[in-house]
This record gives structure tokens, C-alpha cells and sequence, in this order.
């Protein structure tokens, strides 16, 4: 284990010239010449692949939030929910590209191989007179925005594995296989939250000892595989009961939009995971087509199950779809599968954090100290999202949601 890490900047990029006479120079055109963004990684075979960056991308925007959408579209309007998710989605594809290109045309500048986020604001504040005094701060600002989003969807993330195992176990005496009934589920009380957080703690801690995207890489095309069949359930279930003609309000109310909004920018969660699949991609020139195509994928299916959710279920719509479900054994399969991706998720946006915080320590660090400081940081990591897991269950317990629900059962 020890002898696959590193915490250094990358892989070296080595340039591609058109000539023997191109020589390196400082750049001073406004953006990248041909010879900067025709590059590769040397021994680029260490790096992600194509399919493995895309399954990646789609693996870190498959989340919780995606269950809520169709509450969302409720909020927005049948016709207006869709069309501001599509808007939403053209400027979330436009800024990611616009960020990758800053980071190659200041990286090109400055004669690094890749920047990170922090690095990219900082040499991005050094071009603008009156911030150049103040651009370390915006590194280490960004650094820790960073981090706090990027636990922030760790702590969910528990959240939503330790209550929907729960809720499938307390449910399991109440559970046929008939689905045609949907009797309300009979709760039989089981152990409590904190018990099964504490089942899962070591199967995450394990997880985040992975420090390479490329070992990640399989478990990310299974939990993309059974999150697959857990939407293709939800979709079949939605599509089948959609009740013609369908009488729903086109537009909602002025006040309800701020839900609609909240909602779908939780949605688009793999913002933080751009440049770090890019940064350990093997051929980056290619990840603009990675980015298209995954990110095309992810608003379809964002607009597509948020507006039949909707479709389907009109104002009984709750604040997870799984909770419209019938109680049987086939749609309790469909959380069962989810939560397998989320737990998968849950080390891709753990990555980003740690890819900040464990460099920065071990640097400080003797050959010796270096693995057992970088496991100790993790772990530490994982116990903070864990105690957020409490504080979050608690706070929301205490609250009240639309339609009586309450944010914990949501969850």
C-alpha cells in the first residue's frame, strides 16, 4: 500500500512540439497556443482513462439530490421546473469548461503541469493589480469553502445510508412482493440511527484509504450499474402510473422558487470533483468531450425523472421519490441499490478534501511518518462527517417539512 503513494503536484505533462524549432517561452498570448493544448502525462498509463474520468463524473453527480427533483419541478411549475433545470444545467456545463480552460491557460503561464482550485484562483488574482496583494487568501478561501461543501455532502451521504437501511429493515416484516397493494409500510423498531452509523463507519473508513481515482474506477461502474437499475425501477413505476390528462400547474408559486432553486443546485454536486478528474486524467485534452457528454447526461436524466416524478405522483409528491414508492420487496431493492451508490459517492467527494489536506501534512512529515499521517487524517475525516451525521440527524429531527413531513425522514 505504501509504495503507490504519492504527494507531489501530478504526473509531469510533456509537450508535444510541431517542430524541432518550437522552443519554450514564457506565454504571451491571452490563451493557450496550439503547442500548450496539444499535451500529455508522461507514463500517462497511471492516469484515468476516458470512460473511467466519465464514469467518475457521472458517479459524482448521481447523488440525494437527484430523488428530490421531482419535488423541485413541483415547486417550479410543470413547464417552468424543466425549462430552469435546463437552464441550470447549460451554466453548470459552461462554467466547469470555463474553469478547465482558466486552469490550463494559467498553468501554461506560470509553467506548471495542472492547478487545483486553489492554485487557479491564486495565479487567477495575481493577473488583477488590485488583488494581487490578496491572492493567497483567496487560495486558502477557496481551499476551505472546498472542504466544508465537499464534507458537507459526505455528512449527507451518512445520513441517507444510516436512515434508509433502517427504514428498510424496520419495514422488512411489513414487505411482500406484491406491489399493486401499497399499504403503508408497519414500522417495527430496530436499532438506532447512530448504531447503524457506526455498522458502516469501518466499510467507509476502508474506502477512503483508496487514493487513486484509477483503483476507484470499478467500484464506480457497479455503483453506476446499480443505480441504473434503481432508476430504471423508479422510471418504470412513474411512467406507468402517470394519470391522463395530466392537470398540473404549469407555473408555481413566486415564493416556493427558492425551494426549486436550493434543490436543484444540491443536485449539481460534482462541481467539486472537475478539476481533480481532470488533473489525474491521462490525455486532459480529451476531457472537454468527457465533460460534454457526462454532464449531458446527468441534466437529462435530472429533467427527465424530476418532471414524471412529478407527473406521477402531482401534489403527493414527497421530498425523496422512494418515499412514493410502494412498500414492496421491489422497490425496497431500488434503496437498497441507491444507498450502494451513495456509498461509492461518498469516497469521490471525500477525495477532494483529502487531496487538500493530506499533501499539505505529510509534506511536514519524514519518508517514515508520511502513511500513517495520511491514514490518521482520513480517519479523522470520516469521524468529522460522522459526528456531522449526528448533528445534522438531531437538528433536523426538530424540523418540519412541507406536506408534514420532517427533513430527517426526507433524508
Amino acid at each position: 500500500m505504501a509504495s503507490d503513494i504519492t504527494h507531489h503536484d501530478g504526473p509531469v505533462f510533456s509537450r508535444i512540439q510541431d517542430s524541432p524549432t518550437d522552443e519554450e517561452q514564457p506565454v504571451q498570448s491571452p490563451g493557450p497556443t496550439r503547442a500548450q493544448n496539444e499535451y500529455e502525462r508522461i507514463d500517462g498509463r497511471t492516469g484515468s482513462s476516458f470512460l473511467q474520468t466519465l464514469i467518475h463524473l457521472l458517479k459524482g453527480n448521481l447523488g440525494t439530490g437527484l430523488l428530490g427533483l421531482p419535488l423541485a419541478v413541483k415547486n417550479a411549475g410543470l413547464v417552468v421546473g424543466p425549462l430552469s433545470l435546463l437552464v441550470l444545467g447549460v451554466v453548470a456545463i459552461h462554467c466547469m469548461r470555463l474553469l478547465v480552460k482558466c486552469s490550463h491557460h494559467l498553468s501554461a503561464k506560470v509553467g506548471k503541469p495542472f492547478l487545483n482550485y486553489g492554485e487557479a484562483v491564486e495565479y487567477g488574482m495575481e493577473n488583477v493589480s488590485f488583488l494581487r496583494g490578496h491572492c493567497k487568501w483567496g487560495r486558502y478561501m477557496v481551499n476551505v469553502f472546498l472542504i466544508i461543501t465537499q464534507l458537507g455532502f459526505c455528512c449527507v451521504y451518512f445520513v441517507f445510508l444510516s436512515d434508509n437501511i433502517r427504514q428498510v429493515v424496520e419495514a422488512a416484516n411489513g414487505t411482500s412482493w406484491d406491489c399493486h397493494t401499497n399499504e403503508t409500510a408497519i414500522m417495527v423498531p430496530s436499532l438506532n440511527s447512530k448504531i447503524y452509523m457506526l455498522i458502516f463507519l469501518p466499510f467507509i473508513i476502508l474506502l477512503v484509504f483508496t487514493r487513486n481515482l484509477r483503483v476507484l474506477a470499478p467500484f464506480s461502474t457497479v455503483a453506476n450499474l446499480v443505480m441504473a437499475a434503481s432508476l430504471v425501477l423508479i422510471y418504470y413505476y412513474s411512467f406507468t402510473n402517470i394519470s391522463l390528462p395530466v392537470n398540473l400547474p404549469e407555473v408555481g408559486r413566486a415564493k416556493d422558487y427558492p425551494l426549486f432553486f436550493g434543490t436543484a443546485i444540491f443536485a449539481f454536486e460534482g462541481i467539486g470533483v472537475v478539476l481533480p478528474l481532470e488533473n489525474k486524467m491521462q490525455k486532459p485534452e480529451k476531457f472537454s468531450t468527457v465533460l460534454y457528454l457526462g454532464m449531458g447526461v446527468i441534466t437529462f436524466l435530472y429533467i427527465s425523472l424530476g418532471t414524471v416524478g412529478y407527473m406521477c405522483f402531482g401534489e403527493h409528491i414527497r421530498g425523496s421519490i422512494t418515499l412514493n414508492l410502494p412498500n414492496c420487496w421491489w422497490y425496497q431493492i431500488v434503496k437498497l441499490l441507491y444507498c450502494f451508490g451513495i456509498y461509492i459517492t461518498y469516497a469521490l467527494q471525500f477525495y477532494v478534501p483529502a487531496e487538500i489536506l493530506v499533501p499539505l501534512a505529510v509534506s511536514r512529515m519524514s519518508e517514515r511518518l508520511k502513511l500513517p499521517v495520511d491514514l490518521l487524517i482520513r480517519i479523522a475525516l470520516v469521524l468529522s462527517t460522522s459526528e456531522g451525521h449526528r448533528s445534522l440527524s438531531e437538528g433536523l429531527s426538530s424540523c418540519h417539512w412541507q406536506n408534514g413531513e420532517s427533513p430527517h425522514e426526507i433524508l
